[in-house]
């Protein structure tokens, strides 16, 4: 039986901006969060997933789940500090 997600405390849409853009919103609207709350980016460029992978593990936060959806992939991120 699949976990089930957390729900998301704010929705980011970045759905058709292109890299970087979807990461510079994403690390500028993590910071209106607090900790263990979380975002729910949703983007249609493909290299999301690489990009916030890398960015969550440099950052420390917790990359909860990243999946797509149609065009869409919605990336859900704790913020851990």
């Amino acid at each position: 039986m699949p976990e089930s997600q957390p729900a998301a405390d704010q929705v980011l849409d970045c759905t058709g901006l292109q890299c970087p853009l979807p990461v510079i919103k994403t690390a500028q609207a993590i910071k209106t969060l607090s900790t263990g709350q979380v975002l729910e980016l949703l983007a249609t460029d493909p290299g999301v997933d690489p990009d916030m992978r890398a960015w969550t593990g440099r950052t420390g936060n917790d990359l909860v789940d990243i999946r797509k959806d149609g065009d869409v992939f919605h990336v859900l991120i704790r913020r851990v500090k």
